[in-house]
Formats: structure tokens, C-alpha cells, sequence
């Protein structure tokens, strides 16, 4: 379930409420205070992890994949694309923003104007003009700024629903979901009856985890139809792709430093 965890995280996730981005920021919060990382042995989290891993496998297993085969078997390709790049336009704004606070102002102006040609003339996002238009996509967030400014990821766990994930990676997420149009909308918008609001957000939410679902349904099975210890598997495979986030930016610093440091010794022995 790797990949659709880490697609969820990127589809699903944009829809936050107030709510949702506080609980995930405090549960970062408790996590950075145990002394575990996420390329460790899990420690005293190993079994809240398999607990809740064998969790999310079950609600996968009776709820998300049937719904995924269901909206499969009832929309078209060409509907699905749609659906996958109106989600994917919404991250825009975090990715310039984060590109900004990277040092990446290049790459920050390009994901302006993506997200400026896409929004308009890709009809809310759903068609990605910009592509065409040599504008790449290049999604960065504020884990990928945090793991910059050299803030430890802590230790790995397994959060309800979200699945795999880290204290750094939450936090990311949390950062990332202000920056969300959607979550501008939900705050300023005046739906003028709540259960208008929730209708809207929820539903966007739910169409945002069955894409992302949907898109993995082969990938999902092959996973898991031959794993021996399928949360070890998952584990391993996150561990090592939160390893192509990008390292500490210090490194470059400390050695710039270094090329600084004269020695006097000689002067003093003369």
C-alpha cells in the first residue's frame, strides 16, 4: 500500500480543516520526543504500527478498493485524468511557496505559472496546458524545506488512514494544507448552510482518496498478493523513498567554513 499511502498524502491530504492540520501537528509534536528515526528499528512504536497498519489494510481491503473498482467501472479514462490533474493543480501553490523558502526561485516562478495557466485555460486544473508549454511539473513541499533546514525526520509511523509517515513528513503535510485553495475556500467561501460546506469539502476529500486509490489498484495488489510480512515490506520501501527527499543543506556550509580555517601555527614559529 506504499504508493497509494504517499499518493493519498499528495491527493487527499490537500483537503484539510483547521482541525485536521492542529491534530497533525500535534501528533508531530509527540513524536519528534521519541528518541527512534525513521531509518531505525521501530522501537516501542512497532506495535501501535502493526496495529494500526493491519488497520488501514482492512478498511482498504472492505471499503477504499471496492468504491476505486467502482468508480473505475463507472466513469472513463479521459474522466479520471480530469479528476487526477484538477487535484494535482491544487498542490501548486505550496510547491512555489516551498520552492521559495528552498532557495529555488526558478523553480518557485514556474510553479506560478503553471498553476496560473493550468487554473485558467486547463479549466480549474483539469487539463495540464502548462506541460505542453514545456512549464514542468516539479513538486517539492514543506517536508522536502524542513529536510533542508536540517530538521530531523523522527521516527516512522503508521497513521490512521494516512498510513506510513513520519513526525517531519506530518508536519509537511499540516504546512502544506494552508497553502491548499480548497482550505481558503472552506475558511472564506460563504456556502450559506453548513451541510452545504461539508458537502463540499467532504466530497472533494472522498473523490480526492478514490482517484488516488483507483490509480494504484494493480500496483496495490502485486504489493501486497505475495508479501510474507507485508508491513515490513511497506516499511522498508518508505524508509528508503523518504531517502530521496535530499539531505541537510549544512553539509555545504560546514565545508565552506572549512576552506576558511588558516593556520597560524607557522606564523608563530618564525
Amino acid at each position: 500500500m506504499l504508493d497509494l499511502y504517499i499518493k493519498v498524502q499528495l491527493k487527499g491530504d490537500t483537503m484539510f480543516n483547521s482541525k485536521k492540520i492542529t491534530s497533525l501537528a500535534a501528533i508531530a509534536c509527540l513524536l519528534y520526543a521519541m528518541p527512534v528515526c525513521a531509518n531505525e528499528d521501530d522501537g516501542a512504536l512497532e506495535a501501535y504500527n502493526r496495529a494500526m497498519f493491519d488497520f488501514n489494510m482492512q478498511v482498504d481491503k472492505y471499503v477504499l478498493k471496492p468504491v476505486a473498482k467502482g468508480y473505475r467501472a463507472v466513469t472513463t479514462k479521459f474522466i479520471r485524468e480530469r479528476v487526477s490533474n484538477f487535484f494535482s493543480n491544487l498542490r501548486e501553490p505550496a510547491t512555489m511557496i516551498n520552492h521559495s523558502l528552498q532557495g529555488n526561485f526558478t523553480d518557485s516562478g514556474k510553479s506560478l505559472g503553471r498553476f496560473a495557466v493550468n487554473s485558467t485555460l486547463g479549466l480549474l486544473g483539469t487539463f495540464d496546458v502548462a506541460s505542453g508549454w514545456n512549464i514542468p511539473n516539479n513538486k517539492t513541499g514543506f517536508d522536502k524545506t524542513l529536510a533542508n533546514w536540517c530538521v530531523p525526520d523522527g521516527p516512522f509511523v503508521v497513521l490512521p488512514l494516512l498510513g506510513p509517515s513520519t513526525p517531519r513528513a506530518a508536519t509537511g503535510r499540516a504546512v502544506d494544507a494552508v497553502a491548499d485553495p480548497l482550505y481558503w475556500a472552506n475558511q472564506y467561501i460563504n456556502f450559506g448552510e453548513d451541510w452545504k460546506r461539508y458537502s463540499f469539502i467532504y466530497g472533494l476529500t472522498a473523490l480526492g482518496f478514490v482517484s488516488a486509490r483507483e490509480e494504484n489498484l494493480e500496483l496495490i495488489d502485486n504489493l501486497t498478493a505475495n508479501a510474507v510480512d507485508a508491513y515490513s515490506m511497506v516499511k522498508s520501501a518508505y524508509v528508503q523513498n523518504r531517502l530521496k527527499i535530499g539531505a541537510c543543506q549544512s553539509t555545504n556550509t560546514e565545508s565552506a567554513q572549512a576552506s576558511y580555517d588558516f593556520d597560524f601555527d607557522e606564523d608563530d614559529d618564525e
